[in-house]
């Protein structure tokens, strides 16, 4: 007896940053009577637009606003971590199926979209004071040998400043005495899963392009704008890339051109290792279509179409 396909609930548009992977998902949603749900660990904190590159115009297809989720939900200073993200992922992707509508994952925060696609179970890590006493003073090379010696590292790719490694290290501290409960109900995700493939000449093009435009369009404001409220620098610096040496900037520690280099430089090692870590989503199990970043929008499109046909889609569940 032949086995029946399992049929597609979800479509997951990956790549890295300036791979144009927001713009193409919301022109897919809009030709499929889809919903998109963000995967950008930075993009669901408020008035963080620019350093983001939130770009929501892209949201906009030929006059109308394509729904998208989990944007501008926090506000900045808010520590969010994966386990929040699958919780609020999954409210989404029930809401937009109980519409009738298509699910879109879009972003490049591959532990997001790993922890959602994979339906890990996950559970809430509380701040461990004694371990965070213990951890004070040490460098960032001291801690990051310490997130070494687990089996499983939670995120070495977010590891930029010792308090991000402070917190990685508290959350495989606690994953490693207390076991996620089984009974913890997941609904069973089948995505179609399109990586937008740029050549790395091209992506450090855009990447550079982008940084400028970006700079023009009042980033270091924005950063000014952030500490005026009273977010910490400390709490702009942990978010990293560009609130990390933004702040740095704003408040004077280094001057515009070492500003510009060392978070020119910081990007490009960014998108690097996002493409490292879908790779590696391969080896794990996971298949990506890869799609090429020059073609032609209809024939990414087709592309999709034809891809997502060859399995039926599940409406609802």
């Amino acid at each position: 007896m032949t086995q029946k396909a399992t049929a597609y609930n979800l479509i997951a548009i990956i790549g890295p940053t300036a791979s144009g992977k927001t713009a193409f998902a919301a022109s897919l949603a809009a030709r499929m009577n889809g919903e998109i749900i963000s995967a950008d660990s930075r993009q669901i904190y408020k008035r963080m637009d620019i350093g983001t590159g939130k770009d929501l115009s892209d949201y906009t297809v030929k006059g109308q606003t394509v729904p998208y989720h989990l944007i501008d939900i926090k506000e900045p200073g808010y520590k969010y971590n994966v386990f929040e993200y699958q919780r609020d992922f999954l409210q989404a992707y029930e809401a937009i199926k109980s519409r009738h509508k298509l699910p879109i994952l879009c972003g490049g925060t591959g532990l997001y979209i790993e922890a959602v696609l994979k339906g890990y179970r996950l559970l809430p890590v509380p701040e461990n004071r004694t371990l965070r006493q213990s951890l004070e003073g040490k460098t960032l090379d001291e801690l990051t040998s310490i997130l070494r010696t687990y089996k499983t590292l939670h995120n070495t790719t977010d590891t930029d400043t010792p308090k991000r490694a402070i917190r990685a290290i508290e959350i495989e501290e606690y994953y490693k005495n207390h076991a996620p409960a089984d009974e913890c109900p997941y609904p069973n995700l089948q995505a179609l899963i399109i990586g937008i493939d740029i050549d790395r000449e091209k992506r450090r093009e855009r990447i550079s392009q982008r940084l400028r435009q970006r700079l023009d369009e009042g980033m270091a404001e924005e950063v000014s704008r952030l500490l005026d409220e009273g977010i910490s620098a400390e709490n702009l610096i942990y978010y990293g890339l560009e609130y990390k040496y933004l702040t740095l900037y704003v408040t004077g520690s280094i001057g515009y051109d070492e500003m510009f280099n060392k978070l020119e430089t910081a990007i490009h090692q960014f998108a690097k290792r996002q493409m490292t870590w879908f790779r590696g989503m391969e080896r794990r199990g996971f298949t990506i279509h890869w799609i090429g970043f020059d073609t032609p929008l209809e024939e990414k499109i087709a592309f999709v179409a034809k891809e997502f046909g060859k399995l039926p889609y599940i409406c609802a569940t």
